[in-house]
C-alpha cells in the first residue's frame, strides 16, 4: 500500500506544556507533522513538554515558525482548516483531504476572529452543549484530526486493531 499524505497539526502560539507534550505524542501515533507558530508560552526544554511527549520526540516530525503569514508562504498550494467555538461549520461538515493542515490556536484566545471571518469555508468548530466553554487543546486536536484520517482512510494504516472501515456500519 502506498504511504498516505500526511495531515499537519499546526499550533499557534500555544502557551500550555502538557498541551504540546500530548499533542507532539498525537503526531507520532498518526504520523502527522507538528508546526508550532509564534511565541510559546513555554521552553521546548520545558520538563512538563517532555513528559506529556514521554519517548516519542525523537519519532515527531516538528517544524518551527515565526508566525502563520510565514508558514502558509512556504506550503503555498496547503489548505489551511481553521478550528474556532466561533465557526458557522462543524468539524465533520467539511471534507478533509490528505494533506491539510488543522489550525488551532492558543488555549487562553483562540484563533483570531479576523482569520474565521476570513476563511467561513474552512473554518470549524467541535459541537459542545452545557456550560463549557470549551475542550482541552489536545482532546481538540485529537477530534479533529482522527476525524480527518477517517473521512481519509488513513486509519487503518499501520493499526494494530481493526480499523474503521472493518465495522459495519
Amino acid at each position: 500500500m502506498e504511504p498516505c499524505t500526511p495531515f499537519h497539526i499546526v499550533l499557534v502560539e500555544p502557551e500550555i506544556p502538557p498541551n504540546t507534550g500530548n499533542i507532539a505524542r498525537l503526531c507520532s501515533a498518526t504520523g502527522t507533522v507538528l508546526h508550532l507558530v509564534g511565541k510559546l508560552g513555554f521552553s521546548t526544554d520545558d520538563r512538563q513538554l517532555k513528559r506529556a511527549g514521554l519517548d516519542y520526540w525523537s519519532a515527531v516530525e516538528i517544524h518551527y515558525w515565526p508566525d502563520l503569514p510565514a508558514l502558509q508562504a512556504a506550503y503555498p498550494s496547503a489548505r489551511f482548516i481553521y478550528t474556532s467555538k466561533k465557526a458557522v461549520r462543524t468539524h465533520v461538515a467539511i471534507r478533509y483531504d490528505a494533506g491539510d493542515f488543522l489550525v488551532f490556536g492558543k488555549e487562553t484566545k483562540g484563533l483570531p476572529d479576523s482569520l474565521i471571518d476570513a476563511n467561513p469555508e474552512t473554518s470549524v468548530r467541535i459541537p459542545m452543549s452545557g456550560p463549557v466553554r470549551s475542550l482541552n487543546l489536545s482532546t481538540a486536536a485529537g477530534i479533529v484530526l482522527y476525524e480527518a484520517l477517517r473521512q481519509t482512510g488513513q486509519l487503518e494504516n499501520g493499526d494494530q486493531g481493526p480499523g474503521i472501515r472493518d465495522r459495519e456500519e
